[in-house]
């Protein structure tokens, strides 16, 4: 199926290797820099969502019997087919979802090198030979595929936080049913679209539109469903952990509130321009986004004046037709609010506004979710900008005296996904990678995460890993083999 327009995915869900109309009730999908609705969605029926897992239990034997190299194969195969459309299905993903065409494209051709990864990974599964304490014996410690997957991915990386559950768990043999968000549910769909055109066999990827709340709960406590990889609010993702009526094997990547630490030692041309991309790229909807800043009090003034040029020059707009801005729409209402709400407060108990602080002006902005990006300075840990995740276009920065007090602040929350820290001086860096207690600590950078190496939280920010190896192995069981063969 062709990805030119989301007409041709509208109302339909992607069962046993075919696109099919969905039964239930429709389900509008806005563009959120018009306000328009670009397409409906079908919300997916208990029957449908049966009929998926049953879909997914038949073709998982078939398919994790299959050679490793043949899964490698097909995964190249759809890596190849991904990325020689990666221009229609970035003007798909912009429509829902918000970001400039030009960084939706770039996520499409992540996924595909997530599609190339991991099928390199699927001929490289190792088992072990364990020594025995007896003479005769030999024990084998096998991995095998969990079985079927039900996979929860939300708005605001529609394509890649797709591509890292489906790409791992078919590297390793899993089958997997998807339910998108219900927000940007036509790039999962496009996806779907090249599973067929792969020649993935049927029934080994199916998709499924509707709300979290009634299809992924369903695909949570469905009993022929062995693991969930979910990504989204830690509050959302307890609850998967809570509701699970069977022990069922989970992955979840969580929320953030990430910081990022500036020393006196630091590079502030470099630190300026991290901090600027990190904290507003994808309009701050981003787990890994810098939510709060804690800069050494010598250079606290220099940092916040570089810091407040750059979040100026970035350029906003309608990401269709502005495909080369830095900045589109924030992806509905909600985050929209909630960016209003942090900066609120921060004012209301004293921060100062450094940047931003409001939509930006003219007839383009009128109708759709924008927001400029907003610094507020001064600020302390009671406001909600420094201890939530705000999801938003908004960072929030306060000065530090010592190193110890800048790792205190930054360690002070319940979650631990990713940091930042800026500085030359190597006794920092190595105080700075040892103390911060998070999954992902990036220094002199705010590139976190890398695709051959694990990614993943701490805390109340998730468990389980995806990208690199680690990714792939969250899809196996290991079985230990325990062999008398006699021979001394």
């Amino acid at each position: 199926m062709p990805c030119e327009d989301v007409a041709d995915l509208g109302g339909m869900i992607f069962v046993e290797g075919a696109f099919r109309p969905g039964a239930g009730p429709r389900v509008a999908v806005e563009n959120p820099a018009t306000g328009e609705v670009i397409g409906h969605i079908a919300a997916s029926t208990a029957e449908e969502i049966e009929a998926a897992v049953a879909a997914a239990r038949r073709a998982f034997h078939p398919w994790a019997g299959l050679p490793a190299r043949r899964r490698a194969e097909v995964l190249h195969r759809l890596g190849d087919l991904i990325g020689a459309d990666a221009d229609a299905m970035a003007r798909i993903m912009t429509l829902e979802q918000g970001k400039p065409v030009n960084e939706a494209r770039g996520e499409i051709l992540k996924l595909a090198e997530a599609c190339h990864f991991y099928a390199e990974e699927a001929v490289r599964v190792h088992g072990e030979i364990v020594p025995n304490d007896q003479p005769g014996f030999q024990s084998l410690v096998v991995r095998e595929p969990i079985g079927v997957v039900g996979a929860i991915t939300p708005w605001n990386y529609p394509a890649e936080l797709v591509g890292w559950k489906l790409c791992g768990a078919l590297a390793a043999g899993c089958t997997i049913v998807i339910k998108p968000a219900e927000l940007t549910p036509f790039t999962a769909l496009a996806i779907a679209a090249k599973v067929a055109a792969a020649g993935i066999p049927a029934g080994v990827v199916n998709v499924l539109t509707g709300k979290g709340s009634v299809v992924g709960q369903a695909l949570v406590e469905h009993p022929g469903v062995d693991k969930i990889a979910f990504t989204g609010s830690s509050a959302v993702g307890l609850h998967i952990q809570q509701s699970c009526p069977q022990v069922k094997r989970l992955s979840l990547e969580l929320g953030g509130n990430c910081p990022m630490i500036v020393t006196a030692a630091a590079d502030l041309d470099a630190a300026v321009k991290g901090a600027a991309r990190r904290s507003f790229r994808n309009m701050g909807q981003i787990c890994i986004a810098i939510n709060r800043i804690y800069v050494a009090r010598p250079v606290y003034d220099a940092f916040l004046e570089g810091f407040a040029r750059a979040a100026g020059a970035l350029t906003i707009g309608n990401g269709l037709e502005r495909p080369d801005a830095d900045l589109g729409a924030m992806a509905s209402a909600e985050p929209l609010a909630k960016t209003r709400e942090h900066l609120s407060d921060a004012l209301d108990k004293g921060a100062r506004l450094v940047a931003g602080g409001a939509a930006p002006q003219g007839a383009e902005f009128a109708s759709g979710h924008f927001f400029r990006p907003t610094i507020v300075a001064d600020c302390r840990q009671d406001m909600l900008v420094m201890s939530q995740e705000t999801f938003g276009p908004l960072v929030g920065v306060a000065p530090f005296d010592t190193l110890d007090e800048a790792i205190a602040l930054a360690n002070d929350t319940p979650y631990g996904l990713a940091a930042y820290a800026y500085t030359r001086d190597l006794g920092e860096v190595q105080r700075l990678s040892a103390h911060l207690d998070y999954g992902n600590v990036a220094l002199n950078s705010v590139d976190a995460g890398i695709m051959n190496a694990p990614y993943g939280g701490r805390k109340q920010s998730g468990v389980g890993y995806e990208h690199g190896r680690e990714g792939m192995l969250e899809y196996f069981n290991f079985k230990h083999v325990r062999l008398f063969h006699g021979e001394v």
